[in-house]
């Protein structure tokens, strides 16, 4: 657990998280704008936000969001790239446009790509922000954004759980360390991003393959060392670890995740914007919500 004297960190939302969250949540239609469209995901994301800027103060914070669903660099690399998911419809569309414009309205600055992916965005801030002494807190559920953290004040912070996870903790939940986990995704795959994995090696046995000594390229380099190691099935993963190195290599490029996107300078770039409080609550009004519910979301940010 992080000490009690620790400093409010750098906030960086994996905005899609917490809005498919919703999205699934919450009934449908339950209330909508004039248009018809449903807006409870956008009133939970909302709500999330208004949640953290409230009780945990963040000097600067910002959000990312998902606009490369099938545009992306991956989906070149690979046209089997999350081809198992299925791209929003119209009416998941305006909601995801909307969120954008409510974490706006709450002073939050927004980033988003039809290139890169928000992990590889959020995986930029992180490398921008983790240069400066403030802790900087990852909020998301996503494990693939654990590889990112380099320094023990930092976390993955699964919001909705209030649980964090620094990087002893991903050691412990994965068995490898954050530097390894590309490595370790590589050889186990992710059924959910449709990433294919090495048949047969699950991870217990990728977790212990990682922690000989020895890097993944020097264990591909030298198979007799993968032979002679204390791992059951060490003779057949020898045999089968070389002939599928083209196929680890293309997953791990779709595992790893880009850190030089070019966003911002420093923190101070994503310093939190003061709230219009008229204009977030015309914005509540067109969403379709009650009197009660805009109060929720504008009376903690309102002059007294």
């Amino acid at each position: 657990m992080a000490p009690a004297t620790a400093p409010a960190p750098v906030c960086l939302i994996d905005a899609s998280i917490y809005i498919f969250r919703y999205y699934f949540a919450m009934p449908a239609h339950w209330f909508s704008e004039p248009e018809g469209h449903s807006t409870e995901a956008v009133y939970g994301f909302a709500g999330f936000l208004v949640q953290l800027l409230t009780e945990h103060s963040p000097s600067a914070v910002a959000a990312c969001f998902d606009e490369s669903l099938g545009s992306g660099f991956r989906h070149r690399l690979s046209p089997d790239y999350k081809s198992s998911r299925v791209l929003p419809d119209e009416a998941l569309a305006f909601q995801l446009k909307a969120c954008v414009q409510v974490a706006q309205l709450l002073g939050i600055t927004t980033f988003a790509s039809d290139e890169y992916e928000a992990d590889d965005l959020l995986a930029s801030l992180y490398r921008t922000c983790s240069g400066e002494a403030t802790p900087v807190a990852i909020l998301s559920r996503d494990k693939d954004l654990a590889q990112v953290l380099k320094r023990d004040r930092d976390y993955l912070w699964d919001f909705s759980a209030e649980k964090r996870y620094y990087r002893p903790d991903i050691a412990v939940k994965f068995g490898v360390q954050c530097d390894q986990l590309v490595d370790y995704q590589a050889l186990v795959g992710d059924a959910i991003d449709d990433i294919p994995g090495v048949p047969g090696v699950g991870a217990k046995t990728a977790a212990a393959l990682l922690n000989q000594g020895y890097s993944l390229d020097e264990l591909l380099d030298s198979p007799e060392r993968i032979a002679q190691l204390p791992i059951r099935g060490a003779k057949s993963l020898a045999q089968k670890l070389p002939d599928l190195r083209a196929q680890i290599a293309l997953s791990r490029q779709l595992a790893r995740l880009v850190s030089d996107v070019e966003l911002i300078q420093s923190s101070s770039q994503i310093r939190r914007k003061e709230v219009n409080c008229d204009q977030l609550t015309d914005f509540c009004q067109k969403m379709g919500w009650s009197a009660g519910m805009i109060r929720r979301l504008v009376s903690p940010f309102t002059p007294r």
